[in-house]
This record gives structure tokens, sequence and C-alpha cells, in this order.
């Protein structure tokens, strides 16, 4: 899960966070909705949530999954915004609709003994705050994202997001023409190392750790047809002059000149509170994930998940979608829970 430290006190609007009380049932600490993170999915949901005039609480710990961007692009009207304003943004505009938001972390959650909505049966969550507070929901939205675990390779980490970098289609055309490198991490990143060759026709291609008796035929054949040089080895670390790349050191201690360099991150999806709840998981070689419908319903009646939650390649733009489909979900299932409790019997 996630970390942040409370600083503000109740009822403070500091950095977009509100802290307030008050609950669908009568109490300070009962919600219709808790959504569990606070980036792009979970403060779409929660406009979504928040327009729909039900009690949302968002719990966030403040380190979205792009932070280390100075940017982020392909959001139609969002294009080169920077990760931070975009969530400013996101709060400000859900802080409107009375949605509350918490700066903190949801370290437990199970199902709810006593009933806390008018659904019959609708038992709903009790959810653990890191500071002791259990809050109820009626509904949650896990959107916890993942953790990218990057090459131990020395430099690779102090540099990533500004010139090692992970995604073309994140930052392929502001370091576009430039010479590029791609660190493998299995074989696997061929795909990596000749879709680049899209920005760039100077790729050269690190095998690393990775044997070139791993590469298939056909990868080395489009290798070939993109012109990315491949060179095997492995890399001992990075050259950096005026902080800024100029090349890739292997452990020979040769140096191949490079401005950017792209690397294939291990993803560790955040999937504590889910796996609590014993929501199923489907396995990926990307890790594992939860098995959702098209809404984002998990295995587990009454819980969401969206953005990388579900998925390593969920983009901000994916994210924020998935977010809305959750909450518009969650919306008629608890109107259509309530009518058919008022009209039971």
């Amino acid at each position: 899960m996630e970390v942040v430290t409370m600083t503000e006190k109740s009822g403070s609007t500091r950095d977009g966070f509100a802290h307030g009380t008050g609950g669908t049932d009568g109490t300070g600490d009962g919600y219709d909705v808790v959504v569990v993170g606070g980036g792009a999915a979970g403060l779409s949901a929660a406009l979504v949530l928040g327009r729909a005039r039900l009690r949302t609480l968002v719990v966030d710990a403040g380190e979205p999954r792009n932070a280390p961007s100075s940017h982020m692009q392909g959001y139609l009207s969002r294009d080169g915004m920077s990760p931070a304003a975009f969530l400013a943004a996101g709060r400000e505009e859900v802080a409107g609709y009375g949605v509350e938001l918490l700066a903190g972390r949801v370290t437990d959650v199970a199902r709810n003994g006593t009933a806390t909505g008018t659904g019959a049966g609708d038992t709903g969550f009790a959810v653990l705050l890191d500071g002791g507070r259990t809050v109820r929901a009626r509904r949650l939205v896990v959107a916890t994202g993942l953790k990218d675990e990057l090459p131990a390779v020395p430099g690779v980490t102090e540099r990533f997001g500004r010139d090692v970098l992970h995604c073309p289609f994140c930052h392929g055309w502001e370091v576009r023409d430039q010479p590029f490198g791609v660190l493998a991490s299995s074989a696997m990143s061929v795909h990596q190392a000749l879709m680049v060759s899209r920005w760039s026709k100077d790729v050269t291609f690190f095998l690393h750790t990775v044997a070139e008796e791993e590469l298939s035929d056909q990868d080395l054949r489009r290798l070939a047809a993109a012109d990315v040089g491949v060179v095997p080895g492995e890399v001992a670390g990075l050259v950096v002059e005026d902080d800024r790349l100029t090349g890739v050191r292997l452990a020979d201690g040769s140096v191949h000149a490079r401005s950017v360099l792209y690397v294939g991150p291990r993803p560790l999806p955040r999937t504590g509170l889910l796996e609590r709840l014993g929501a199923e998981l489907s396995e990926t070689p990307f890790g594992a994930y939860p098995v959702v419908d098209p809404t984002g319903l998990t295995s587990v009646p009454g819980v969401w998940a969206a953005g990388n939650a579900v998925g390593f390649a969920e983009q901000v733009v994916h994210a924020a979608s998935g977010g809305y489909r959750a909450a518009a979900a969650i919306v008629g299932d608890l109107l259509m829970t309530d009518l058919d409790a008022a009209t039971a019997g």
C-alpha cells in the first residue's frame, strides 16, 4: 500500500485535501464509497461518484507511478501537463462535489458484519486507516496502481523519467531523433527496441544479461530490418556529463555514446487489499492482476478496481476512463440495491 504523513488538520483544504466528517448512515465514518488511491483512476471515479451525490472518501498516499516525469503526454487537452498539476486540478474538481480526500494509507480491509446501507444484506466493508481510524463503505474502488522496479544498473534510478525512460508513447516525441539505447531485461525486450525505432533511426540494443541465443531468428530479422544495432555484454553503468546522459558503459570498459536509454521496469502490482478480500487474480508476464469485468468489478461483490491496479500498460487516459466506468457501475448498483430493498416484502 501507499504511505503519506498526515499534516493537515481536520477540515483543512490545503494542497487540495479536505478532511471532513459525516456519512450515509448518520455517523462520521460511514460512506457510500471509499476509493483507495487518488491517481487518475481514483480521482476520475470520485468525480463521477460525487456528481451522483454519493458520500465518497478518497484515501491517497501521494505517490503516483508517473511522479518521476515532468510531463505527461497523449491525454487530449492535457498533453504536456505535469502529473502534479494534473492531480492538483483533479483534487480541486472532486472536492467541489463534496468528495472527501484523505492523505494516508489503507492498511487493511474486511467485510463488515453490520449493515452500512439501506439495502438488505448490504453489509459493506470496514476500512482500516494507518492512523487507527476505521471507516465503513458500502462499495470500494481499489486504484492502488503499481510500483516500477528498475534494473539494478548504476545511474538508472537517478535518471529515470529524465533521459532514462520506459515508454515511447509517453516520451518518444520529446527525445525524437536522438541516439537511443535499449537495455534488455529479457528476450521480450526486443519488442521495446523495435517500438522505439519509430522515434529514432539510431537505436542500439544492449543485451546486458540476455544471451544472444535467447533471441529468435524472427527477432534478429526484425532488428536487422529496423536497423537496430545489437550489442552483447553486460552494462556496468551510465556515463553522465553536465547532468545529462552521454553514454552507456559496458563491463569491459567500452562506452557507447547514447543520449537516451529505454529500460523495462518490472511492474509490481499493489494487490494486497484485493488479496485480503479474496479477489481472484490472473497471472501475466507482467505480474498478477485482478480478474475484472468490463466495468472493473472484481470477483468480490462490491469491489471494483481501476487503473494500473488492473494492468501494467494503463496510461493516464486509460486509468481515468477505467475509474469513470467503475463509478458509473457503482452508482447503478447502489441505486438498484436500495430500490430492491424498498420494495422487498
